[in-house]
């Protein structure tokens, strides 16, 4: 009887301990020790190596939580930044504690807040929509930001849309030296229409390339320690249905005149709509319109769902960086205004209980090219082709493209660290083209074609 006991003792311990290994909050950071950082300066397109480690150094959890150390430096390229931002993206050095089973909050929502509301699987800081700033109807003028007060935070500005002309190629900028995202990561120059031609002379890759046709990758993990996911997913949240656009259930409001909020409340007056302001340069101009229920690619007020997804195939809250048709970046981007569930992560100076460290996915494992999960997108092409890695890479790749005459026309690298790089073929012509990527390792190759 009592053999039996340690028996059934023993396997529930081990079933425990796998499940807990297992957790995506766990295994789904991009680790690196050996990688470093980089980042151009304005008007010099060569990236300079930094003396900081890339993407996440080290993973460790105990029964209840994850803990995961970061300099906040992707492996992707940041900077410049074309607004006169004097900050760089700097070595954070932090720890951020993250539960290992989120509860959802059953009482009143937790409103995001400015600076860290999330972290991206590279170590990297989300923010969400706000800078800030506000109007400061007393001067009639925008106070606030990183290096002043806060205005009086009854018009607040939506960084993405005022603040466009400081992002890098990936979309990300510094704040006192905290590199983040508000929005989703992936770069400018592969979005279906540019709205930044920052990507034409500093080149970055981004977090992850939007794929239509397959789920989105999870990328992040929000405050609450519920999942983030990028653009496209199942349109049934039981996993059916197909690969669709999640999409945002905040619309703009029909108004010319800032003097109340949706809720109809009258508030201290902001700027009159105009080419200067227009609709979308405050949070307030955006009201919720609650679709979500009855239309299940529509998500709800915290931008979000209860869905089946690859890593949590019984279901899970999820997170989704909304864009529009254009692929653009939409309110309220990735998690806001609220949080769906208990906010618990944070930052911690140290970490004060026994943990096991978890070192499953580092990006230094010898993987061959022809191993690797390559998605090539879009195939068709038109403008560019983009190559992304289901994890880091371990190593420097090649790209060739060869004409079939065996001609390269285009060629690229994806770098170590990177999970993406993309070849330019809007000086190709119409026709077949084989991709190869190679390495000291050996070379995998995939048929794409180009269309004008």
């Amino acid at each position: 009887m009592c053999r039996s006991f340690l028996f059934v003792a023993l396997i529930l311990s081990v079933t425990s301990t796998c499940l807990t290994q297992n957790n995506p909050v766990i295994t789904s950071w991009i680790q690196n020790t050996t990688i470093k950082g980089r980042h151009y300066m304005k008007g010099n397109s060569t990236p300079i190596v930094d003396n900081t480690l890339a993407n996440v150094q080290k993973v460790q959890y105990s029964t209840g939580s994850v803990y995961i150390s970061t300099q906040g430096i992707p492996a992707y390229i940041t900077g410049p930044f074309l607004d006169g931002n004097p900050s760089q993206a700097s070595a954070q050095n932090a720890i951020f504690k993250f539960p290992l089973s989120p509860k959802k909050n059953n009482g009143t929502p937790s409103p995001t807040t400015g600076g860290n509301i999330g972290l991206f699987i590279n170590g990297v800081a989300l923010f969400d929509y706000r800078d800030a700033v506000s109007w400061q109807s007393s001067t009639q003028t925008l106070k606030g930001g990183p290096f002043g007060g806060m205005g009086d935070q009854v018009w607040n500005r939506d960084a993405v849309v005022a603040e466009k002309a400081g992002f890098d190629c990936s979309k990300g900028h510094p704040a006192m030296g905290n590199y983040h995202h508000h929005q989703n990561p992936s770069a400018f120059n592969l979005d279906k229409m540019k709205i930044s031609n920052v990507c034409d002379l500093y080149s970055a890759d981004g977090l992850y390339v939007i794929d239509s046709t397959r789920h989105a990758p999870l990328i992040g993990f929000a405050y609450d320690g519920f999942p983030i996911y990028g653009a496209y997913a199942h349109k049934n949240v039981d996993g059916t249905g197909g690969i669709t656009r999640m999409k945002s259930s905040f619309v703009l409001r029909d108004i010319k005149i800032r003097a109340t909020y949706a809720n109809g409340n009258t508030v201290t007056p902001g700027p009159n709509v105009s080419a200067k302001y227009p609709l979308g340069y405050f949070r307030e101009d955006y009201t919720y319109v609650p679709t979500a229920a009855s239309t299940p690619d529509y998500l709800d007020e915290h931008n979000g769902r209860w869905c089946v997804t690859p890593e949590y195939p019984n279901g899970t809250y999820a997170y989704f960086c909304t864009i529009d048709e254009n692929w653009n970046s939409y309110y309220p981007y990735c998690v806001g205004p609220t949080f769906y569930g208990v906010k618990s992560a944070m930052k911690v100076q140290s970490i004060n209980e026994a943990t096991t460290i978890y070192s499953g996915s580092t990006a230094s494992k010898n993987i061959l090219p022809e191993n690797l999960t390559v998605t090539v997108y879009p195939n068709p092409a038109s403008d560019l082709i983009a190559v992304q890695l289901a994890n880091a890479a371990p190593q420097d790749y090649q790209l060739s493209l060869f004409d079939i005459r065996g001609r390269i026309v285009g060629s690229s690298t994806l770098y170590q660290g990177s999970t993406i790089a993309f070849i330019d073929t809007r000086t190709c012509y119409e026709g077949q083209y084989v991709l190869q990527i190679s390495s000291p390792s050996g070379r995998w190759t995939r048929k794409v074609e180009i269309v004008k």
